[in-house]
């Protein structure tokens, strides 16, 4: 410790109500300080400006380094949240490392030894993109002042909270089943991703609240959680289809939920949209590529991408954002899914 930076801790104790060596301690990542201790001494230091020399390094050489950590494997719904990263990130200058971390993975890693070297290493800030975040992950970071952002976070906000960004996911919901009821169906299905995921729990709700707009029960037989990938709704359309009364159509909460749907459909022998309309949802470049095209409703996938990059940028600076959570509209494309039932 040099002799310059005495004075500074000194005066952060003071603030802080605390000994120097316990504002060292934090300083430097230590694990043997109290949550609130931390804090309180976290918000001296901002107090007085004073960032420690790994941080005043990684802030001043070269280009800033963002790490961005995808949670869940959706090709196409990935793919375009990082061409919005990559696309604002060549115009901002701002170096953008990819990797990729399963939520079994995720639950294993040390935090705090991953957030020291990315400190080390002169990140900057970090983008999970449909991840569950703990409270053990936001301290890590926070501790060491590099900012956090989540897109589509799959639990609610922990204790202390995160910044995020997402789609208009109740109204989208409600969008895609009331196009469904417009058409005269009313036995429709949900296919959900994880029940816990916030974003697939707010288009459920969106739906049901279509439905209970019309005057329609929603029945459970007709509602499945699982996760947002085609073999989940392969698996909740065999189901379904097994009911004395099966639905008329069906809304997947991913496109690549509805891929399954569609495949189902085919090996079951039922036409699309004659037999089953199906909406699906994020709208990703797959919604043109199926046969038929699918009806989605469309999340601004690269724009959330873009926000998320501009937020983490600004959060890195020490800057306030407006809100902790950026919502972007949806949208409901409709394509060749869907039709009026035939009664």
């Amino acid at each position: 410790m040099t002799s310059s930076t005495k004075p500074v801790l000194a005066t952060v104790a003071a603030i802080a109500g605390v000994s120097a060596p316990t504002v060292s301690k934090v300083i430097n990542g230590r694990d043997d300080v109290s949550e609130s201790t931390r804090l309180r001494v976290q918000a001296a230091l901002d107090k007085v400006g004073y960032r420690s020399p790994v941080q005043r390094r990684a802030r001043t050489s070269g280009p800033a380094m963002i790490d961005l950590v995808v949670g869940v494997h959706d090709g196409a719904y990935s793919m375009e949240i990082l061409r919005g990263i990559l696309d604002y990130a060549v115009s901002v200058d701002v170096d953008v490392v990819v990797s990729s971390h399963t939520p079994n993975k995720l639950a294993r890693v040390d935090h705090d030894e991953w957030a020291q070297r990315m400190l080390e290493s002169g990140r900057t800030g970090i983008i999970f993109v449909t991840s569950e975040i703990t409270t053990a992950q936001v301290t890590a970071f926070a501790k060491r002042g590099i900012a956090v952002m989540v897109i589509d976070p799959l639990n609610p906000p922990p204790p202390g909270g995160f910044n995020s960004v997402g789609a208009t996911n109740w109204a989208g919901g409600k969008a895609a089943a009331e196009h469904l009821l417009d058409l005269g169906h009313e036995r429709i299905a949900f296919f959900g991703g994880p029940a816990l995921a916030e974003c697939s729990v707010a288009r459920l709700h969106g739906y049901l609240a279509a439905l209970m707009g019309r005057g329609i029960a929603s029945r459970p037989e007709y509602i499945f959680d699982g996760a947002f990938n085609r073999e989940s709704g392969a698996e909740a359309t065999r189901k379904v289809l097994a009911l004395t009364k099966p639905p008329t159509a069906i809304f997947a909460a991913s496109d690549t939920i509805a891929l399954g749907v569609l495949e189902v459909a085919r090996q079951y022998g039922l036409r699309v949209p004659e037999d089953l309309s199906l909406v699906g949802f994020d709208g990703t470049p797959l919604a043109e590529q199926t046969l038929p095209r699918l009806t989605s409703v469309a999340q601004p996938l690269r724009e959330m991408g873009r926000a998320a990059l501009r937020g983490v940028i600004r959060l890195s600076r020490g800057e306030q954002l407006d809100s902790a959570h950026t919502e972007l509209a949806t949208e409901l494309v409709v394509r060749d899914s869907t039709a009026p039932l035939i009664r």
